[in-house]
């Protein structure tokens, strides 16, 4: 009976850990085309990240780390070319509110994991905005949930936020 009882509890741990995360975007933002004033400011936006609501964030998460990517333009196609962001867990359904771009200094305990590789005038201490100038580039963002060590415990890959 103990055996009985312990395989079933493994499964119900290794079924909430396995739980499917996804995620949709808000504010304006459709996947499809970059929100008006979503760019950066060389290009005469104001740019922050796009909001974004994740569902099916595993138990034992602590952060949502968001890796923002030009997919158009090899420099800072992955790994956060655009900034690596981390965002507290509020819980199975995280809102992640939209970040102002070209700042290291984030509200909501968010934090810069990493800052945008982007180089001079396109140098940013966070988050680089889209920047492309309108020439129709691809950009993304990969979500991991990960826990308070650092392991990540779920992953959405190439969620496309917009062109621009």
């Amino acid at each position: 009976m103990k055996l009985l009882g312990f395989t079933a509890a493994l499964v119900m741990t290794t079924g909430a850990a396995m739980a499917d995360m996804s995620v949709k975007l808000g504010g304006g933002w459709d996947g499809r085309k970059v929100p008006a004033g979503q760019h950066c400011r060389l290009h005469g936006g104001n740019g922050a990240t796009p909001p974004m609501r994740v569902t099916g964030v595993p138990q034992g998460a602590r952060w949502i780390v968001a890796d923002y990517n030009d997919k158009s333009y090899k420099p800072l196609s992955q790994n956060g070319g655009h900034g690596r962001i981390a965002y507290p867990v509020k819980g199975a359904t995280t809102d992640l509110p939209p970040l102002p771009g070209m700042t290291a200094r984030l509200p909501g305990g968010a934090k810069v994991v990493k800052a945008a590789r982007g180089t001079g005038k396109y140098a940013s201490p966070g988050y680089l905005p889209p920047c492309s100038g309108g020439k129709g580039n691809r950009y993304t963002v990969d979500l991991r949930a990960v826990n308070a060590n650092g392991k990540t415990l779920a992953m959405i890959r190439n969620v496309d936020i917009g062109r621009y």
